[in-house]
């Protein structure tokens, strides 16, 4: 089977989240499966620097109004498509966020022909001459790629099998209804069955109503978005698709994350030499600031925001603090929860560290140090953290929402007894509730025999693409059948 994934971001190249990381492994994963995957993704400045020898494809003299051409590449295990568009592409600032952090203003231009150009290469072939390389599915990711399905419903060529996978159905990519005539799209598309989404463009939407079928990134997720609580006004059109609707759990890439052999680390462990992660530890301790004691030392690896329910947790500090715990905090984001968490540090030094700041080295060596991660989340399709902490080590304290309530065992009385707790899971999110989770933690470390049998069956836990991808593959080749091919 050939695939076609087409992604605005992805690791090891261009990462801003978890879209990235799953854009990055999951079409190595899919390649054990007998599945080949090619990935389009922009031409970024830092993608562009490992294009030196890349093979022209195609060019695009005209792709909405810019010049453009196809590159390909083999880098780190990938099959890279590069959209070469400097016009587009070509900024110094991030994927999205201008050096100011502000949205560029032609965000919609710029994703429209990423998408515009996948449907080409899918319904015309790679090389434009219908000899070249063709896939037999599509595999886009967030609203960035989803127009693309869009692009092949009205197109005069017949559709080629599409899936949508949805990381974070929040984020939806709405814009004015004036962009329509530049989308280079027939009229008719603009209407409730298209890609109008009340009155305005919603390519988000247009991906949920086109593509043939729609995943999301765990299973309670795919849930849970049915609801009006989580649908964000899409849960109407969900409804509608609910037969086509699935939750596959995003895995990691347990090359990357492996506490044997990370490089990152200052002490490397396994499952029988957990003592191996006391020099991590003290690390942690002395980058943040903290004091090096036998204290449980809790972190929060986050986009400080109310999602993630980092206002909950500000709220909490005072009193895990007064029951002995520390706490490492690596994240940016809201301002006021930024100075709520370098309030409550200065509060307490050497009880709470801040580092506001994205840091993928030193989040490594938290998972590595820290006893337990924090990750109170609102809403949470999948979550990556939690599964490298279990990976590492470092118990998961979660609200029960999302991917976080499919991966972690909760450490009750029943799943201590059947030695299958793999941390700390709690619901509904309040403060108290927070508030009781992170005190039942704490009670829990300080019987270091129990802790140690929790972060051995974390450790345990499959947390590799191995069988999500086996599923992706299930679901793929069950559209295919249905097709015919």
């Amino acid at each position: 089977m050939q695939v076609l994934s087409v992604a605005s971001e992805v690791f090891p190249l261009v990462k801003t989240g978890g879209l990235a990381d799953v854009a990055g492994a999951l079409p190595i994963a899919l390649g054990k499966q007998g599945i080949a995957v090619k990935t389009l993704m922009p031409g970024y400045p830092a993608v562009m620097r490992i294009a030196d020898n890349a093979v022209l494809r195609r060019t695009f003299p005209d792709l909405l109004g810019a010049e453009a051409r196809i590159l390909e590449i083999e880098h780190k295990g990938l099959n890279l498509l590069i959209l070469d568009c400097p016009e587009l592409f070509d900024r110094q600032g991030g994927p999205y966020l201008d050096v100011a952090g502000k949205d560029y203003t032609d965000n919609w231009r710029r994703f429209a022909a990423l998408s515009k150009a996948g449907a080409t290469i899918a319904q015309q072939g790679l090389t434009g001459d219908l000899g070249g390389w063709r896939p037999d599915l599509v595999h886009v990711h967030d609203w960035q790629a989803a127009l693309l399905p869009a692009y092949m419903r009205y197109a005069p060529e017949p559709e080629v099998p599409s899936v949508i996978t949805v990381h974070n159905i929040a984020f939806q990519g709405v814009f004015d209804a004036d962009i329509f005539p530049a989308l280079e799209l027939p009229p008719h598309a603009f209407t409730i069955d298209g890609i109008e989404y009340y009155g305005k463009v919603g390519f988000l939407k247009a991906g949920l109503q086109t593509s043939w079928e729609i995943s999301t990134v765990s299973p309670s997720y795919a849930e849970e978005i049915l609801t009006p609580e989580y649908g964000m006004g899409l849960e109407g059109l969900l409804h509608h698709r609910s037969e086509d609707l699935t939750g596959i759990v995003n895995g990691i890439d347990t090359d990357v994350w492996n506490p044997e052999t990370d490089t990152l680390l200052a002490s490397t462990y396994s499952a029988s030499t957990l003592k191996e992660r006391a020099e991590n530890k003290r690390r942690v301790a002395e980058r943040f600031a903290l004091d090096v004691d036998d204290a449980p030392l809790f972190c929060v690896v986050s986009r400080l925001t109310e999602q993630k329910g980092m206002d909950l947790l500000a709220e909490s500090l005072d009193d895990l603090v007064s029951h002995g715990a520390t706490l490492a905090v690596l994240g940016s984001g809201d301002k006021v929860l930024e100075d709520a968490f370098h309030a409550a540090a200065l509060r307490h030094p050497g009880r709470i560290g801040v580092i506001a700041a994205y840091d993928e080295p030193l989040s490594h060596l938290m998972q590595a140090g820290c006893d337990a991660i924090i990750i109170p989340s609102r809403f949470e399709p999948c979550g990556l953290t939690q599964l490298y902490g279990l990976r590492y080590g470092c118990v998961p304290i979660v609200a029960r929402v999302g991917g976080l309530n499919d991966t972690v065992i909760d450490a009750s009385h029943a799943g201590l007894a059947a030695e299958a707790a793999t941390g700390i899971s709690f619901g509904p999110l309040t403060t108290d509730n927070l508030a009781r989770a992170l005190r039942r933690a704490i009670r829990l470390y300080n019987d270091q025999k129990l802790w140690t049998v929790i972060q051995k069956q974390g450790m345990k836990s499959d947390v590799s693409w191995n069988r999500s991808a086996a599923l992706y593959a299930a679901l793929f080749s069950e559209i295919l059948e249905r097709k015919g091919i």
